[in-house]
């Protein structure tokens, strides 16, 4: 099977729609336009612009971000490749993050500082309203129905298009729904770890858009023999691009987001869409774990 770059791979994957803006499911995730330990400046910042300018021209519609990604580097490297933005880009970025150093995270969901945070990455990216704006993470020391509620008030003032939450629970989205529409949930999945399978099934069921972070990860499934390897073997495709083809296989709402910092990556995963998967290879794969 040949594995060249076409004009606009990401293509194949699919859509799916968000905010009005039908987006194909292969996106691309901007964590990794930063230094170490999602810290600072990137290494080439001029490759990072590249990188984004070259994943439009492959097809990419959905790019995912964050406020606490370098904090402010991702986004503001984001405004300076794609500005001004076509029209049918979808941004997305979070907020309820904040940073103490190199891989370093914690929760903050009080009300004045969530609206802080959006009004900020309005700034930074040069936007009046954020297509998808998602809580990064839930803060146990507020109540969740003030952070979810300061979000729809935003999303009523017109300021967020959708609105999006990261590492919850099924209680914790149908919670929220109570009180706002959520258009998307991001939660760790991959090959290896499908702790959130629950997650995935009750999206599939509602029509929420599930956006999978660290969708690469295969472990042990890629060593010589095992079913990752059997399927890239059988396929011509690499341990990554298995990963990826088996996630849009998992779930017409599946949104996976791969990411890096250099342009031959990036083509590698974004091919990765036009990899098709036979029946068996992706029950194979669900097995495995």
């Amino acid at each position: 099977m040949s594995h060249a770059i076409s004009n606009a791979p990401v293509h194949a994957s699919g859509t799916f729609s968000i905010a009005g803006k039908s987006v194909h499911r292969l996106g691309f995730g901007a964590m990794r336009l930063t230094g170490p330990g999602i810290w600072g400046e990137p290494a080439d910042r001029a490759e990072c612009v590249r990188v984004l300018q070259r994943a439009l021209e492959l097809g990419v519609d959905f790019i995912d971000t964050a406020d606490s990604y370098g904090p402010e580097v991702s986004e503001n490297i984001i405004r300076e490749a794609l500005y001004p933005y076509p029209e049918q880009l979808l941004i997305a970025t979070k907020a309820g993050l904040t940073r103490q150093g190199p891989d370093r995270w914690a929760p903050v969901g009080r009300p004045e500082y969530l609206r802080q945070q959006l009004e900020m990455s309005l700034r930074r990216l040069g936007v009046d309203r954020i297509d998808l704006f998602q809580l990064h993470r839930i803060d146990r020391k507020v109540p969740a129905d003030e952070q979810i509620g300061e979000l729809k008030a935003l999303q009523d003032e017109g300021k967020i298009a959708a609105i999006g939450l990261s590492e919850v629970s099924v209680a914790q989205i149908e919670a929220a729904r109570s009180i706002a529409d959520i258009a998307s949930v991001q939660n760790m999945y991959n090959l290896v770890n499908r702790s959130s399978e629950d997650v995935l099934e009750y999206c599939a069921r509602e029509g929420i858009g599930f956006i999978p972070w660290a969708p690469i990860a295969s472990g042990q499934l890629a060593a010589p023999g095992g079913p990752v390897d059997h399927v890239a073997t059988a396929t011509g495709a690499s341990p990554g691009q298995v990963a990826l083809a088996w996630l849009l296989a998992r779930s017409p709402v599946m949104l996976p987001i791969p990411g890096t910092s250099t342009v031959a990556h990036l083509e590698e995963n974004l091919a990765a869409a036009g990899l098709s998967l036979s029946p068996e290879q992706v029950e194979e794969l669900t097995r495995a774990a």
